[in-house]
Parts: structure tokens; sequence; C-alpha cells
């Protein structure tokens, strides 16, 4: 994806987790999704990453929902991501 300058992004997946059965996905995420922001990756993802988003989908082995945290950044961001995720 390029941005308003030209320079290519690159989407990676931040961060995912498992969530139990529950009557609002939308809703129980919050907690999660605050908790990770306060950890230094989350802290750089979110200083450094541009479009950020959350995806909820179902999980069929925990019969609950995998909730995945993406973003984009540029490419000497996205290699230093990767090496700081580990």
């Amino acid at each position: 994806m390029l941005d308003v300058f030209g320079i290519s992004k690159v989407k990676v997946e931040m961060h995912s987790f498992t969530m139990g059965d529950v009557e609002d996905p939308d809703l129980y995420v919050a907690a999660p999704i605050h908790e990770w922001q306060q950890t230094d990756l989350g802290k750089w993802c979110m200083k450094h990453g541009t479009d950020l988003a959350y995806h909820i989908s179902a999980d069929p082995s925990t019969f609950g929902y995998r909730v995945t945290l993406t973003g984009e950044f540029d490419p000497k961001y996205e290699s230093y991501f990767l090496l700081k995720k580990g």
C-alpha cells in the first residue's frame, strides 16, 4: 500500500489473542487491547504504526473468538518490529 508520498507500507499482524464465547465481543476486546497497548511493544506500535485496526473472527478450536491487531509500517519500522517482537 502506498502512502501520500508514494512510499510503500507493509501491513503486519502486531498482536493476537483468543477470547471466550461472549455476548458482545466488540465490548470485551477493550481491556486486553488496552493491556497490550501498555507494553513496550504496544507503545512502540501505537507510535510508529498507521491504519491500526482489530479484527474479530470465530475460533473453532475454542468455540470463542480470535482477535488480531494489525497495522501498517514503513519498511524500516517493519524490520525493527519483527526484531522487537521476536
